[in-house]
């Protein structure tokens, strides 16, 4: 095991050179694809394991603040504006993230060849986003929010809320005067 550490710490000092940040001490595992390594900030303590894609075009940034997990063969493109994944946030294996959409108007016109869409998108501290998942542009998830696996998500989500499905509903919430998780409407209001 001490082995394997020494070559992370080594191949971590070599990123500090390659991103635009990296804290030591983080983690990327290979085999990988990163395009854009100058608009990518890594925290402290972030793991990123075998099998990642990040990809970030034009005047897009991604930040991964401190601490946080993502699982093997996970996707994470972004342009325009800063994509944020907060600190303490988990994101399991086979996710997407994004905050691209790509525009369809145009019907003579394949549509890589159209204009893409930018939206906000931004996962807040402490979240965990089960395996399968996508996170779609435009996502603003609160903290400590549960994504359960195979969910795509898109919308506003407030702190502390339990979201599943296709596409993702809130099913719980954390009630702070009962200090428990209680079950919900779709709206994220507190059944009766």
């Amino acid at each position: 095991m001490f082995y394997k550490k020494a070559i992370w710490l080594l191949r971590g000092g070599l990123y500090k050179f390659l991103f635009k940040e990296f804290k030591l001490p983080s983690y990327i595992g290979n085999p990988m694809y990163i395009g854009g390594f100058k608009k990518i900030l890594i925290g402290k303590q972030v793991r990123i394991y075998p099998g990642a894609r990040i990809e970030v075009f034009d005047k897009g940034r991604l930040i991964i603040q401190d601490n946080v997990g993502i699982a093997q063969n996970v996707q994470i493109t972004c342009s325009g504006e800063d994509l944020l994944i907060s600190k303490g946030t988990v994101i399991l294996a086979n996710t997407f993230v994004t905050n691209i959409d790509h525009t369809y108007d145009n019907i003579n016109l394949p549509i890589l060849d159209q204009e893409i869409s930018v939206k906000r998108t931004f996962i807040g501290e402490n979240c965990f986003i089960g395996i399968g998942c996508a996170i779609q542009a435009g996502t603003v998830l609160g903290k400590h929010c549960i994504v359960g696996a195979n969910s795509v998500v898109r919308g506003k989500f407030p702190d502390y809320c339990v979201i599943v499905g296709v596409p993702g509903k809130i099913v719980k919430r954390y009630n702070s005067d009962t200090e428990r998780w209680e079950k919900t409407n779709p709206n994220g209001t507190f059944k009766a």
